[in-house]
């Protein structure tokens, strides 16, 4: 019984050493992205990023929640563009709003996270072409607080596997 209480104290002593060098040394700074090569030319690629509605059609985050409610503001592909979504607790509440594009390369999108959590976070969408096909980068920046710190490997995980089924699913929809 004893080595089984030593066992679970050293664990509990390492998960509050990493919890103490996460919030000390991982940098507030956070960046992630992902990329696929999409066998289709780059205006029909851009079509699909570059609008808001196309990119709800493909983006794996609205899909976790079948009644969520999202309502667009503008055409969905100009610049003050936006829509809102609220929807179950794990899709919570947010908006994203279109802030910059260059035609055919590039659009770049405000992130403001409303529930569960209030949150910021700038998204990009770049285009370029690559051999025969399209390749397509999908990138999120943000600030960490120190609480998302210690939650940093989790959220590369969870990241991950959502950018990576929403590149997935853009492929299949575009070729």
């Amino acid at each position: 019984m004893k080595t089984i209480l030593k066992i679970i104290g050293i664990i509990f002593l390492l998960i509050i050493a990493y919890a103490i060098v996460a919030m000390l040394f991982f940098s507030k700074d956070y960046h992630f992205e992902r990329s696929v090569v999409v066998n289709a030319p780059r205006e029909k690629v851009w079509e699909n990023v570059a609008s808001l509605q196309a990119l709800n059609q493909w983006n794996p985050f609205p899909k976790a929640d079948k009644n969520i409610v999202i309502t667009y503001n503008g055409s969905g592909n100009q610049v003050g563009d936006s829509y809102h979504w609220k929807g179950n607790k794990e899709v919570g509440e947010g908006e994203q709003k279109i802030i910059a594009i260059v035609p055919g390369e590039k659009v770049t999108s405000d992130l403001h996270f409303i529930k569960p959590y209030e949150g910021k976070a700038t998204i990009n969408m770049v285009v370029v072409p690559q051999g025969n096909g399209t390749k397509v980068t999908w990138s999120m920046d943000n600030e960490l607080n120190a609480v998302m710190k210690i939650m940093k490997p989790m959220m590369d995980g969870q990241m991950a596997k959502m950018f990576d089924q929403g590149l997935a699913d853009l492929k299949k929809q575009v070729e």
